[in-house]
């Protein structure tokens, strides 16, 4: 179970005399007239959060002002401006929500909703790693919240557990869109800065600045590890040396941190955070859909995320609130508002970070073999982050002007846009896409899509229409990604069944569900089945079973039906499974095929009362022989009684016997 909630010994008071140090000279100023600022909340490299009152509305509010140094930049302002009214437009409950923006003398600042609660940062260090069901708990609202940004086509490009809010209500909501990009288009900001939080950054961000919807996918991949198993998984002496380690080396597997974790984690972990863009989720709402499929398959219980005890947001709620001191009214000009502050030094260093003290976990001795390992290769370590530095800033430079932006050729025919997209200096492929609405031929987009910065002289693929979606022509013992990559090509969604016994080699495709060649509505699921390789079976009796459930239980075994064959049976019902060849008990190979034997007779019908003529043709129709016994050879003599009985079950052939009179 998750730890209960534990007192640090970092008090409130401490936290407290921080944030008024840090933020003092604001606290009491009324923003635009109309914004109070009450309490710090938070703060960060580029901006402080408030806690205030709209005094228009008489609501609290959340009140992010940000750096002064980005009052006179028009390219800041008037990105700042843009994602905010971006984000207002959005809508789900996980988003947190924008109401207002604007600019107070020299703060630039932002309004939101106040989540009151905390951040899942400080979650983490009161309860530390979380076990599946609550990273579920946390992840599923927050991932769907993402995905309606990035079919809007935003990108936050800053996920990281400070921007996931949990109320004390258990609402988990993500805040800061837009405002790394807004950052980026300033021209305070150098050009050398790899902007966003370095232990969450993808691969293509630290070498190109790129980043889109699958950007975001591989932050959350990271954020996952770390709500598992309690820290990210690199690590380094500064910003720059963490971030390019994701540049050469996969993330690992957090089960190899911690025990525990289910496989399905690690695979969803290890596919967010593919370093090829290409082989990740497409978009946070096609991550969801894989979290709820593993969540189903895990069976995980509901859970409601509990809000941080001593989060900074309930510290601030205890803060006096400080009033401003209006100016005398005048006729003439403008009135501000003068803030009533106490002296302050402006670039006070800020207070170092909290760090938890050091609890004893099932990793105490792997977390101390690898701080010997990094004392022993202290001189090593200092040698190839040098190295590191010098080979980033270097490529970071020279590998700007190799990039150029994948354009948009959704709806031209194929020659347009490969004329188009060698014209922006990529090398063209294709490749079949389904589609419902783009006719057969027509382009559907691109892959990587448009927008996205790609070294010139790669090859963009084409997405060309396929027409409608349909399960596409695999067969057992394909490579399971491709198989994967192929049912998302089709526009429907492939689920990961789990693993079965086959004839295939492990670890590729042994079956599909629904068949190849099925047409499908877009987005519907695709069970997809990995083979875990061959092992004995035993044929199970199935006698009386009807063929769906049989072929169901053979299937369950790794076994494949290969056909029926139809004998007749006395005491099995028509249509019923009477056995299998070869038989019941029989010891097979999984993946092996079996003959099901189906019950098959025909049902005596009754002809009693018929003339002799009638019933003899309605029999013999039947193909049964027909034997009659009357006083004189009539066709017209009646039947007064047969044998076998009506309903009776009898093998085709067999012989009916009559008798008629007169």
């Amino acid at each position: 179970m998750w730890e209960p909630h534990r007192r640090r010994p970092c008090g409130r008071g401490t936290r407290v005399e921080r944030f008024v140090t840090a933020g003092a000279e604001l606290i009491g100023a009324v923003l635009d007239r109309r914004y109070r600022i009450d309490a710090p909340i938070a703060r960060g490299g580029m901006s402080m959060v408030f806690r205030g009152v709209d005094t228009r509305l008489g609501r609290q509010v959340a009140i992010k002002v940000m750096d002064p140094k980005f009052a006179g930049d028009p390219q800041f302002l008037t990105r700042f401006e843009f994602e905010a009214r971006a984000v207002a437009g959005l809508k789900h409950p996980s988003l947190v929500e924008v109401y207002d923006q604007g600019m107070d003398g020299e703060y630039p600042f932002l309004v939101m909703e106040l989540v009151q609660g905390g951040t899942l940062r400080e979650l983490l260090r009161e309860r530390g790693p979380m076990p599946p069901h609550a990273v579920r708990a946390v992840a599923e609202p927050v991932l769907a919240a993402i995905g309606v940004a990035h079919t809007a086509g935003l990108v936050h490009r800053d996920v990281k557990p400070e921007n996931v809010l949990i109320s004390d209500g258990g609402d988990v909501k993500i805040a800061d869109f837009g405002l790394v990009r807004a950052v980026a288009a300033a021209n305070t900001t150098s050009a050398s800065v790899i902007l966003g939080t370095a232990a969450y950054l993808s691969p293509e961000q630290v070498t190109s600045g790129n980043a889109d919807a699958r950007s975001d996918v591989y932050a959350f991949g990271i954020l996952i590890f770390e709500l598992l198993t309690g820290k990210v998984p690199f690590t380094g002496d500064n910003s720059l040396s963490v971030a390019y380690q994701r540049v050469e080396n996969d993330v690992p597997s957090p089960s190899e941190f911690i025990s525990g974790v289910p496989p399905e984690f690690d695979r969803l972990v290890a596919r967010a955070t593919a370093r090829e863009p290409g082989h990740r989720f497409a978009d946070a709402t096609e991550m969801v859909a894989e979290l709820r499929a593993v969540a189903g398959r895990l069976n995980l219980p509901d859970y409601q995320v509990p809000a941080p005890q001593e989060s900074a947001e309930h510290t601030s709620a205890h803060q006096p609130v400080a009033r401003p001191v209006p100016e005398p009214v005048t006729p003439q000009g403008p009135q501000h508002t003068r803030m009533v502050t106490t002296a302050q030094p402006r670039n006070e260093p800020p207070p170092p970070a909290y760090i938890p003290p050091q609890r004893p976990t099932q990793y105490s001795a792997y977390q101390e073999s690898q701080a010997a390992k990094r004392r022993n290769g202290m001189i090593w370590t200092a040698v190839v982050v040098v190295l590191t530095l010098l080979v980033g800033i270097g490529g970071w430079w020279l590998g700007m002007g190799r990039y150029n932006s994948v354009p948009s050729v959704a709806g031209m025919t194929v020659e347009q846009a490969t004329a188009e997209l060698q014209e922006a200096g990529f090398e063209t492929g294709t490749r079949d896409k389904a589609s419902d609405t783009v006719p057969v031929g027509g382009v559907v987009g691109t892959d990587p899509g448009p927008g996205a910065r790609e070294t010139k002289g790669s090859t963009v693929d084409i997405l060309v229409s396929s027409g409608k979606p349909e399960v596409p022509a695999v067969s057992p013992g394909a490579d399971w990604d491709e198989v994967q990559q192929l049912v998302r090509d089709q526009g429907l969604q492939p689920v990961d069944a789990g693993e079965v016994a086959s004839t295939a080699p492990e670890g590729t495709l042994a079956r599909i569900d629904p068949a190849p060649g099925t047409v499908l509505p877009a987005g519907a699921h695709v069970q997809v089945w990995k083979s875990n390789g061959s092992r004995p079976v035993q044929l199970p009796d199935i006698r009386a079973d009807t063929p769906e459930q049989a072929r169901a239980k053979l299937e369950d075994l790794g076994l494949t039906v290969a056909g029926e064959q139809h004998v007749y049976d006395e005491l099995v019902e028509v249509g019923r499974v009477i056995g299998t060849e070869p038989g019941v008990g029989t010891t097979v190979d999984a993946g092996s095929s079996v003959t099901l034997m189906i019950s098959e007779a025909v049902t005596m019908p009754s002809v009693v009362g018929k003339s002799v003529s009638e019933a003899r043709r309605t029999l013999e129709g039947l193909g049964l022989q027909v034997e009659v016994r009357q006083f004189a050879p009539l066709d017209s003599s009646v039947v007064i009684s047969q044998r076998p009985a009506a309903n009776a079950n009898v093998e085709s052939g067999a012989s009916v016997s009559l008798v008629a009179v007169p």
